[in-house]
This record gives structure tokens, C-alpha cells and sequence, in this order.
């Protein structure tokens, strides 16, 4: 019996870092396979023109067109999954049938399971392969991506401490310095591997192998101690035991 073909990919993004994380997500996963990559909507509009493309991974703001409008001109457009670091575009985005909404900067973990959705409708298996897929154990090499100021930032996962929620943005302490980006907590919570990170209050989230030591009403992390809400005690201590 012949393998089903790959899930044939185009990456539409006009900022090379988060073009250059997608292309590294994409590798670890063999039923997906990359015929193109555009920095903008009307170079992936004539590359649609020119060859078979399944699924789109299409950026949303972009000069001169944006990425919605970019599937509205299309008479057959394909399946996309915006990725994008505005969630003010979420809506519009599911008016268009998208299979998923990635908000940047967004985690393998999260990506696999946005490509998942296509395993139904396309038959495709959606498999890591085992020398590129995130480790277990470890995650020196896995990283996300924190807009800040007009740059995309690279944070390596182990070497965040803890996450501090400052309303409308986060602030990402880590070993080596800190950084403050727009972004609700909850978003940085679903972009963190629960295994290694676990929210202990409404306004922090923490690195399970940072913490030294605890009670029932706070963690340290070296000389810095967090309080632990009541509402995540129970799953925090289970996390921490564990």
C-alpha cells in the first residue's frame, strides 16, 4: 500500500525570525513537507498561481496586503493556519475557515497541535520524527519567540525562572536578564510545556526545576519567593512533589 502524500506547506511572513521558527517546526514533522516560503501576501498569491499548495501558514499584518485579504481574493483558496501576534485578528481569521489561530510567539507543542486538525480531513498522520521532535527531559533546545519594542526576542525555555503577569503585559525574568513583551499571561501559560512550567497564581507562572523549595503559601526560587493562590495550591504541591 502506497504512504498517503505529504501535506504540501507555503509560510507567507514578512519577519525572518518567525519564518525561520516555522521552517524549523515544520522539519520535525515528516506528513508535512515546505514548497515555498513568501514575505508577503502578493508573492504568495503568484506562488499560489504556480504550484498545489494543502495548507497555508499566513501572517496577518503585512504591508501592502494583509493576510485575510489574501484569502478572500482567492477563488480556491487552501487550508490556512494564521499565525500572527495580534489576537484582536481571531475572529476574522475563523470568519475565513482557518483550521487554527497560532498567536506569536507560540510553542512546538502548540504548532502540533494546530496541525493535528488537518489529520481527519487530509488522512495524513501528523508524526514527530524522533531526532528533531522536543525532548522530555530537557529543553535547552526548544525556545519561543517575545516581541519586544520592534524586535523578535529568542528566549531558550530552560532558562526562564518564573513569568509575572503586569495586566496587558508580561514581564519574562530568566537567568541571564529580563524582558517585557504585550501579552496576557494565559497566552505565555498555553505556550509553556505544562511538564517543566506550572501557573501557581494569577500572576505568575513558574519553572518547576527553578523552584528551591516551598510551602503551602509561596515558592522560592533562590532568594526570590512568589505566593501560590489558593484556587492552584492543590496542583501546584502535586506539580512540585511529583
Amino acid at each position: 500500500m502506497s504512504l498517503p502524500e505529504p501535506i504540501r506547506c507555503l509560510i507567507v511572513d514578512d519577519e525572518p525570525p518567525a519564518l525561520e521558527v516555522l521552517k524549523t517546526y515544520l522539519r520535525a514533522v515528516p506528513s508535512l513537507r515546505l514548497v515555498g516560503e513568501c514575505s508577503n501576501a502578493l508573492d504568495a498569491y503568484h506562488q499560489l498561481q504556480q504550484q498545489s499548495v494543502d495548507l497555508l501558514f499566513l501572517d496577518i499584518q503585512m504591508p501592502q496586503l494583509r493576510g485575510t485579504d489574501l484569502m478572500r481574493s482567492l477563488k480556491n483558496p487552501p487550508k490556512v493556519i494564521f499565525t500572527t501576534a495580534f489576537s484582536e485578528y481571531a475572529i476574522e481569521g475563523f470568519e475565513l475557515s482557518a483550521v487554527d489561530y497560532l498567536l506569536k510567539p507560540f510553542s512546538f507543542d502548540r504548532f502540533l497541535k494546530a496541525v493535528d486538525k488537518l489529520h481527519v480531513s487530509h488522512e495524513v498522520p501528523v508524526t514527530v520524527h524522533p531526532a528533531t521532535k522536543a525532548p522530555e527531559t530537557s529543553s535547552r533546545s526548544e525556545f519561543l519567540y517575545f516581541r519586544v519594542d520592534r524586535k523578535m526576542v529568542k528566549v531558550y525555555l530552560d532558562d526562564i525562572c518564573y513569568v509575572e503577569s503586569l495586566k496587558d503585559y508580561v514581564r519574562i525574568v530568566a537567568t541571564d536578564g529580563q524582558l517585557v513583551t504585550k501579552q496576557p499571561i494565559s497566552a505565555v501559560e498555553e505556550m509553556l510545556p505544562e511538564r517543566s512550567f506550572r501557573r501557581i497564581h494569577r500572576s505568575f507562572l513558574v519553572s518547576l526545576d527553578k523552584v528551591t523549595s516551598f510551602t503551602s503559601t509561596h515558592v522560592e526560587l533562590g532568594k526570590k519567593e512568589l505566593p501560590i493562590g489558593k484556587l492552584y495550591k492543590h496542583e501546584v504541591e502535586k506539580a512540585l512533589m511529583r
